[in-house]
């Protein structure tokens, strides 16, 4: 059974999540502010949080930032009264999986679960018989979610461990910014080009000896971006 943490300042909105939630089988836990939401996270196991953005305190954007400084993966979808651009980029790019705009259906956020939770199981199976992979100045391992470099473990999001898997799978071919927003992000209200944009930095500052001059993740200029595996 799927574990799932609600943090959500609400009451009526924490209430009605989790009684949908356990009508559709999930276990579930709450939080009613950052803190508590944040220690629960370091405490526990989960399968998915739904993290609201404006919280007491603690906000769900420094809460994301803090799980993913400690290395936790656990796919998080952020719950936001916000639409504004900015509000969404900065989020995805703090680590959250995916975000859904408050007002919202429950059949959307369902969907949206659903998706984030399938994506997570299917994501090691996809990468079983690739056990250790070296990829510039690291050596990865998918099925893990582990990256080091020499003896040093280097600290990645899920998503950009997914990322870096699809760009792996489709190595020394050119993958187009839409192309990595359809098959990661995988819904119609997808994040900007910019996003993909700001994640490759991410990865480029990991995975290159000089990300300023990259020789692994290379820009193609008006299209996307391209893994050189200089293995072969």
């Amino acid at each position: 059974m799927h574990k799932i943490l609600i943090v959500e300042d609400e009451p009526g909105m924490r209430l009605g999540l989790k009684d949908n939630l356990e009508f559709e089988g999930y276990q579930v836990d709450l939080a009613e502010d950052g803190i508590t939401g944040l220690n629960k996270i370091l405490d526990n196991k989960y399968n998915l949080i739904l993290l609201d953005v404006m919280l007491p305190q603690l906000s769900g954007f420094d809460v994301c930032k803090t799980v993913r400084k400690k290395g936790i993966i656990t796919p998080i979808i952020l719950l936001t009264a916000k639409g504004e651009e900015i509000d969404k980029v900065l989020g995805l790019e703090l680590g959250a999986d995916d975000y859904v705009t408050k007002p919202f259906s429950l059949r959307e956020l369902l969907a949206r679960i659903k998706a984030v939770l399938r994506r997570g199981e299917d994501f090691p199976k996809n990468s079983r018989n690739e056990n250790n992979i070296s990829i510039g100045k690291l050596v990865i391992n998918f099925s893990a979610y582990t990256a080091f470099d020499g003896e040093e473990q280097i600290q990645m999001s899920h998503k950009e461990f997914e990322i870096l898997n699809y760009l792996w799978k489709n190595r020394n071919n050119t993958v187009s910014r839409d192309e990595l927003l359809t098959e990661i992000w995988g819904y119609n209200e997808a994040p900007t080009t910019r996003t993909v944009d700001n994640f490759i930095l991410k990865l480029r500052q990991k995975i290159e000896t000089d990300p300023n001059h990259p020789q692994i993740i290379v820009t193609v200029h008006g299209v996307g971006y391209k893994l050189i595996d200089l293995n072969i």
